[in-house]
């Protein structure tokens, strides 16, 4: 009988170290991008892939914060060195790691979860919400083959970066696309910069203008009405799609069940999968979205 408890994705290989803030950065109003080294983790880290992070020393909050890979950069040898991730300050912990200054340590342990497969495809669409952002940049890296990951990369001939958010001072990142020099598309509720409107409308505008014959994938990260909403769009025109899912997490490491999440079976029923350890990437069409 097959253990119901079973993932691919446990923390087998993470690794937990205590790293020295480089920097702690804002990006946009109430969103920040922290910087630390941690070469160890560096080294073996995954586009969609996530750490647990808390502040050294302090037991207020005692528990971690899930936080994607936002980018990884190399140290002054060329090696995979630092990490950077975002945060949006919204609670105990990200209101008391806003005021640590460099020099200040974190624990850290990673990676965690499956990340993004690479699959190739003429047109990789990277369609993002609030913070979700974040898990995109190394992909696009991946893609582009600017960044190698220590696996065999997957290849886009196109990649565009669909962006919304509430309003403009809300968008953070959006010029560490742009230096890639893909397709960035961004849009606000208040039409305050970009389209007016939807980030699903800017999905639907790049899915009218492919080309006859085409293939195209969509990865999603964002809130989960968003998501479910890009899911639906992606199916309708017969397109994958991946998405990340930001379920609050406790320990990162399928212990806790506290991430928990409702997937398709191949018999058609559903079960509860642990985000942490058997995502967070997940095929759209295998989530029950209620």
């Amino acid at each position: 009988m097959a253990n119901p408890l079973h993932a691919d994705f446990y923390a087998d290989q993470a690794v937990q170290r205590t790293a020295t803030i480089i920097d702690n950065q804002k990006m946009a109003e109430g969103t920040f991008r922290v910087r630390f080294k941690c070469p160890e983790m560096a080294k073996v880290a995954l586009p969609g892939q996530f750490l647990m992070l808390r502040i050294n020393d302090r037991n207020d909050p005692l528990i971690g914060r899930p936080l994607a890979f936002y980018d990884i950069l190399p140290d002054e040898s060329g090696e995979p060195s630092l990490i950077d991730v975002m945060y949006i300050v919204k609670g105990n912990l990200t209101s008391r790691l806003v005021d640590c200054q460099p020099g200040e340590k974190v624990d850290v342990w990673g990676p965690l979860g499956n990340g993004f497969e690479p699959i190739d495809t003429d047109h990789l669409v990277m369609v993002a919400g609030g913070i979700g952002q974040t898990p995109f940049l190394c992909l696009a890296k991946e893609y582009l083959g600017t960044q190698s990951f220590g696996r065999e990369r997957a290849s886009a001939s196109k990649i565009t970066f669909c962006y919304g958010a509430r309003r403009n001072d809300l968008l953070a990142g959006e010029k560490d696309f742009e230096a890639l020099g893909i397709d960035v598309r961004l849009c606000t509720d208040d039409g305050s910069l970009g389209h007016h409107g939807l980030v699903t409308d800017l999905l639907t505008q790049v899915i009218n203008e492919r080309p006859d014959g085409s293939t195209m994938q969509v990865v999603c990260c964002g809130p989960e009405p968003m998501m479910e909403a890009v899911a639906a769009v992606s199916s309708q025109h017969g397109i994958p799609c991946r998405v990340s899912l930001e379920t609050p997490m406790a320990c990162g490491i399928g212990i806790c069940f506290s991430c928990v999440t409702k997937v398709q079976m191949d018999d058609g029923d559903w079960d509860f999968k642990r985000t942490c350890v058997d995502g967070p990437v997940f095929c759209a069409e295998k989530i029950v979205w209620h």
